[in-house]
């Protein structure tokens, strides 16, 4: 039978693989049981090398942590376990391990091939090869002297231990992820029991972690540890080791009661100190993900280089610490204010109401002290209830302690303000100080890169630099500032409200975004779209693969005043693009990673350059970016951050620019701001949506000024320096300070220098005043040919030649603004 050229070319590599194994075998195996006869294995066994820390570094080489713990390893003995988790580690891992002598030729032999044809099936190690490589060998290396190693102590464990005790040996020693060795362990953190009790589905999702503990770990991965699980199910199905009933209704359940907002911050880390616990959180992760396979951060030694500065990160968790306890204070205060206005007009009116009508359920007495009362039982009296509940054992006790515990964690995040600040490097998105909470011992969620907040009016800048990309739109366009009624899609109307409702009529855009105005910030979301609108504003906030997910980026007009949701750092990365001169900005922690004799491990910073090369980082024009820089400055010229400016006794010559938000119902509170060096994002709220921080609590009155104090404190050692500016494409143009149009001689109300993209500057004279004036010059000279008739009404058509001038050049075709219909619901957006 004739072989076709791929088959030849197969049993080619078989039969030489076949040789160079035997030949590899005999020569150096000779070779090995010379150098090691003498050593003796069981002794081996109980040596285990002691393990290094792995040393987490800021940008000058100061230490900010290290990773180290006990090994959370606990012995459990194989006959302790169910059946369908040693199925489960013989189907993934070695289904022959009952039958082979420590090597599996047929195995070895097809994954050579599978390697040498560009496949990759899974290694060809037994598990006795496995336990032999971690005791005995490197298994980082991929030689062929590490695999004779691993071969000849595979033998001789084969020869010294039986069967169960090298598989007891394998489940109770790897590294499972999490700072967790063995399955005892894992188990008990990944499921709340022990390895004696996990059920077919558990034993499903624990044996992919042998081979990858961070790739599929259920806490950082759920989609890919949920993808491998199934494939693990379904081979025990395929191989007879459980039924396809038992099998499914096993993973139903696992995957209908699984927590998906568990933190991954359960390992041994958490108990060292860290001088940016975040941070070094942050980097924990992100380690678990680059060092994959058989590395172990907490014993291997390594050393993290990263971009965060601990002095810039002191100056931040120093004024943060003050911030967030000073505006708890502030609401506390106002909350109470109100709770008593309610207790002393209001309850007293109800209880009447409710005696008069005989109507029991608004009866309200005593509401006062029943808050007192649970208060005083939650903070005082639920320790000491928890604390005899496990003297005494009771279960029932401890189940009461702890939904009342879960109860009052609820009511702190509804009731408790909590606080993020990230500072990222303009130029090459190096993050340079991190905050993502009040006190990492007590609340670990990461708010600066975890949470999904909405950033308010702080969103608008996204999308008014669209527009002045477009051409449409300039410093000097002229806005409505008025009640107007939008139009959604669906037909439902929109009509934004300023803050507190007050109106200013027309405006020039550079003021209606210093100040953040939300109708003329509408006009400008509606002049340019909402595709390109999004189209910006999505790759500004490295959010593009997101921008056509209408829950991310709703095609509505609120869109326009911030309903999004997004993390601190996804502002930062946004804004720090204008003075980056329009090129994307990507976050990045880690530099480079070396090991503890100082070689080079990962290139981490190196090889994300290397993969954005070629590619288009250029997110809007550099002339655009100027510009937006520039109207960014207004807002700490006289916007909504210039009292912030002022408190503090200005920037010391360094110039600043930013923007505030403030979301609906006053729920969340931004500052994002930046200077020639740096940018950074400041944000306060609630963890659970829906309280309010009240009418005085602002982005302007409550994160500006955490932003200014920190700005103007890690500014203080920097050389003053000026935005970058283009060194064309940008002209400046004296325009009329209302018309936002080439002055005539009667603009007596201001002229003002403005700058423009060339070509979009003005080429039409100020129509405003010029009518004013003729409507003056026809009023005046009515009167005087009128003086003695005493009826002074001036009849219409006395005035046929002059027409008003539109409001708006570039949306005087806008329907709303054609008849601003006042109907529609209230949506109080404010900044």
């Amino acid at each position: 039978m004739a072989f076709s050229r791929r088959q030849r070319v197969i049993v080619q590599i078989i039969i030489g693989i076949t040789l160079l194994v035997a030949l590899g075998v005999g020569i150096t195996l000779g070779l090995a049981i010379a150098s090691i006869r003498n050593i003796d294995v069981v002794r081996e066994l109980r040596d285990y090398r002691p393990s290094l820390p792995t040393q987490i570094l800021d940008r000058n080489g100061k230490l900010i942590t290290e990773l180290f713990g006990e090994e959370k390893r606990e012995i459990i003995h194989v006959d302790e376990l169910p059946k369908h988790l040693i199925y489960a580690v013989l189907t993934r891992e070695d289904r022959n391990f009952y039958t082979h002598s420590g090597f599996d030729f047929v195995r070895t032999t097809k994954a050579a091939i599978d390697m040498a044809m560009g496949r990759f099936s899974g290694g060809g190690s037994t598990i006795t090869q496995q336990v032999a490589g971690r005791l005995f060998a490197d298994r980082s290396k991929k030689t062929i002297e590490r695999k004779i190693r691993e071969l000849w102590f595979a033998f001789l464990l084969e020869r010294s231990f039986t069967k169960d005790e090298i598989l007891e040996l394998y489940l109770n020693q790897e590294f499972l992820g999490h700072g967790t060795y063995g399955v005892e362990a894992a188990s008990q953190l990944y499921f709340g029991h022990s390895a004696r009790e996990v059920s077919i589905a558990e034993a499903a999702i624990l044996v992919p972690l042998f081979s990858a503990p961070s790739g599929y770990s259920p806490i950082l991965h759920p989609e890919a540890a949920r993808d491998r699980q199934r494939y693990v199910l379904d081979q025990m199905i395929q191989l007879g080791y459980v039924a396809k009933e038992e099998a499914d209704d096993s993973f139903r359940d696992f995957w209908d009661s699984w927590d998906y907002t568990r933190s991954s911050s359960t390992s041994a880390y958490l108990s060292n100190e860290s001088q940016a616990p975040y941070f070094s959180e942050y980097i924990r992760q992100q380690l678990e993900d680059l060092l994959f396979g058989s590395v172990d951060i907490y014993k291997d030694g390594y050393i993290v280089h990263t971009t965060l500065d601990l002095e810039y990160q002191r100056t931040a968790d120093s004024i943060m610490r003050e911030g967030i306890r000073s505006i708890n204070q502030r609401y506390k205060s106002s909350s109470q204010e109100r709770f008593s206005v309610v207790d002393t007009r209001y309850v007293p009116l109800l209880d009447m109401m409710s005696l008069a009508f005989n109507i029991d359920n608004i009866k309200v007495a005593g509401a006062r002290q029943r808050r007192e009362a649970k208060s005083s039982y939650l903070g005082k009296m639920n320790p000491l209830v928890d604390l005899i509940a496990m003297s005494t054992g009771s279960q029932s006790l401890k189940s009461f302690v702890n939904r009342t515990y879960d109860y009052q964690k609820t009511e702190n995040d509804r009731s408790i303000i909590e606080g993020a600040l990230i500072t990222l490097e303009n130029e090459t998105g190096h993050i340079l100080s991190m905050v993502g909470g009040s006190d990492f011992e007590t609340t670990k969620l990461n708010r600066a890169v975890q949470s999904k907040l909405q950033p308010g009016s702080s969103f608008k800048p996204l999308y008014y630099s669209a527009a002045i990309s477009s051409g449409k739109f300039t410093p000097a366009t002229r806005l409505y500032d008025g009640p107007i009624v939008f139009w959604n899609a669906d037909g439902t109307p929109y009509e934004p409200q300023n803050f507190l409702g007050e109106w200013e009529g027309s405006v020039l855009l550079r003021y209606a975004l210093a100040t953040s105005m939300n109708v003329p910030s509408i006009q400008v979301l509606d002049g340019i779209g909402f595709d390109a609108a999004i189209e910006r504003a999505s790759r500004l906030l490295g959010l593009y693969d997101q921008r056509n997910n209408e829950d991310v980026f709703p095609r509505r007009y609120p869109l326009g005043l911030g309903i999004v949701s997004v993390a601190p750092i996804n502002m930062a990365r946004a804004f720090a693009t204008f003075p980056n001169a329009g090129k994307e900005v990507v976050p990045i922690g880690i530099t480079y990673i070396q090991d503890r004799q100082g070689n080079m491990v990962l290139e981490h910073e190196k090889e994300l350059l290397s993969q954005r090369k070629g590619q288009n980082t250029r997110i809007l024009s550099p002339q655009a970016a100027y510009v937006m820089v520039d109207l960014l400055e207004s807002t700490v010229e006289f916007g909504t951050l210039a009292n912030r400016r002022r408190n503090i006794g200005g920037f010391d010559g360094m110039p600043m620019a930013g923007k505030t938000g403030t979301t609906q119902n006053w729920g969340d509170a931004w500052t994002v701001g930046f200077s020639p060096y740096m940018t950074t994002a400041v944000w306060f709220g609630f963890d659970m949506p829906g309280n309010s921080l009240g009418r005085y609590i602002t982005g302007a009155t409550a994160a500006g000024p955490i932003w200014a104090r920190f700005m103007k404190e890690v500014h203080s050692n920097l050389e003053p320096k000026d935005f970058f500016k283009p060194d064309s494409g940008i002209v400046t143009v004296r325009v009329c300070a209302v018309s936002g149009k080439l002055p005539t001689q009667e603009c007596d109300e201001g002229i003002i220098e403005e700058i423009f993209i060339a070509g979009t500057e003005p080429r039409e004279a100020c129509e405003i005043h010029q009518f004013q004036q003729q409507r003056d010059e026809v009023l005046l000279k009515h009167i005087q040919d009128n003086m003695l008739i005493q009826d002074f009404s001036v009849p219409d058509t006395e005035f046929p030649e002059l027409t008003p001038p539109s409001f708006d050049n570039d949306l005087n075709e806008n329907p709303a603004l054609e008849d601003p219909d006042t109907s529609g619901s209230f949506n109080p957006l404010l900044d």
